[in-house]
């Protein structure tokens, strides 16, 4: 089984990213994280995203404020963020604390700022396949990944574990687009283990540390892992048994050095796209 790491995707993305730079005759598009308290997932996906715009010679400014500000002071904020002429892409940090109305902020963030897809009108748009939205970045990291490792998905089974609107649902839209056959499975699913036998592309995004064995792949499948979990022994896994199917699958990605290591990437190829738009407009 070969072992696809998000690294070697990186690099290709990256290239393609400063070429599609020297074409804004200077320009140097600007993301705008925005971030409510200091849970330790949020900081580690801001200071990934911060490092990787350094190395890609983006700007990216960070917007920070503590976990009880007030409902109306941070849509008073978020406001003058999203009207900030200078910001071309706004990365949210979700989810916000229970007292911020999250769904308000989702209703007025600028559609073409919104980078990471929190806007129903971009969800709309990755549903009816409008190559103007931005899909949710983790979702796109997968559909990434497989483009790298050459796959041709027309008439391909492929089967999603997960109906979120993050992840499951937003990459099953994404794989129909490339003409696949699309199964989604999730926790009401009958015989899930064999509707993800039957696939030859499986994308895991249940949330469940390892529960995708040797039982759910078939020979020769391709396995892309978006979880990630803590396993009992306190170490970071994904939602594969990667040792499990190392004599099955054709392909699967770790967790971690995966799937999320191609996320910050695809933020910064939106942001660029976003960048694009707002000069067009």
């Amino acid at each position: 089984m070969d072992i696809l790491y998000g690294n070697d995707v990186v690099k290709a993305m990256s290239e393609q990213i400063k070429r599609e730079l020297d074409n804004l005759s200077g320009y140097i598009p600007h993301l705008a994280i925005v971030r409510v308290g200091e849970r330790p997932d949020d900081l580690a996906y801001e200071r990934g995203a911060v490092k990787r715009f350094e190395k890609l010679g983006l700007r990216c400014t960070v917007h920070s404020f503590a976990e009880d500000i007030g409902n109306q002071a941070f849509s008073f904020a978020f406001d003058d963020i999203n009207n900030d002429n200078d910001v071309d892409g706004i990365l949210l940090l979700r989810p916000l604390p229970r007292h911020i109305d999250e769904k308000a902020i989702t209703e007025i963030i600028n559609p073409i700022k919104d980078i990471d897809c929190i806007s129903p009108i971009n969800m709309a748009k990755v549903f009816s396949s409008d190559e103007t939205g931005f899909a949710p970045c983790t979702a796109e990291a997968v559909m990434e990944m497989i483009a790298y490792a050459g796959i041709d998905l027309t008439g391909k089974r492929a089967t999603v574990v997960g109906r979120s609107m993050v992840i499951g649902k937003p990459v099953a839209m994404m794989l129909m687009k490339k003409n696949a056959t699309v199964t989604v499975c999730h926790t009401r699913t009958v015989d899930m283990e064999g509707a993800c036998k039957n696939a030859e592309v499986l994308v895991a995004a249940a949330g469940r540390a390892r529960m995708i064995n040797h039982n759910y792949v078939s020979s020769g499948a391709y396995v892309f892992d978006v979880g990630i979990n803590v396993d009992d022994s306190g170490y970071m896994c994904g939602d594969v048994d990667i040792d499990d199917i190392s004599d099955i699958a054709r392909l699967c990605t770790p967790v971690p050095k995966g799937v999320g290591t191609v996320t910050t990437s695809v933020l910064a190829k939106h942001v660029l796209k976003a960048a694009k738009m707002r000069r067009e407009q």
